[in-house]
């Protein structure tokens, strides 16, 4: 990841795999009806470059998170009938529904 100084302009030109400065971090990200939630996990590594551990994170809350994956949600929850029409509609489709403490096989069985 690179970020920009405090009152400085981040520069676009330079990727960030070549960034002297780069920080490597994970992201969390998460979203439910309430809306998005992020949390960044600096990495921190030891001298011989191997994983040691987490830092904490002093990042921005961000309250707009775009991407491939962000706002999937529908913006209404869905009512009672809108959940048994789409259960009759999977029904009719042969999508099975597994069963609390059951285990979900992806494969058919061998016999």
């Amino acid at each position: 990841m690179k970020m920009a100084a405090p009152g400085e302009e981040l520069d676009m030109t330079e990727p960030p795999s070549e960034a002297f400065d780069r920080q490597e971090v994970i992201v969390l990200m998460g979203e439910s009806h309430m809306g998005p939630k992020q949390k960044y996990l600096p990495i921190i590594r030891s001298d011989n470059g191997k994983f040691f551990g987490f830092g904490e994170s002093n990042m921005p809350v961000l309250d707009n998170i775009e991407g491939r994956f962000a706002q999937i949600l529908p913006p209404k929850v869905a009512t009672a009938e809108h959940r048994m029409v789409a259960q009759a509609m999977l029904k009719v489709k042969g999508v099975n529904f597994a069963k609390p403490g059951a285990s979900v096989r992806l494969t058919p069985p061998r016999r």
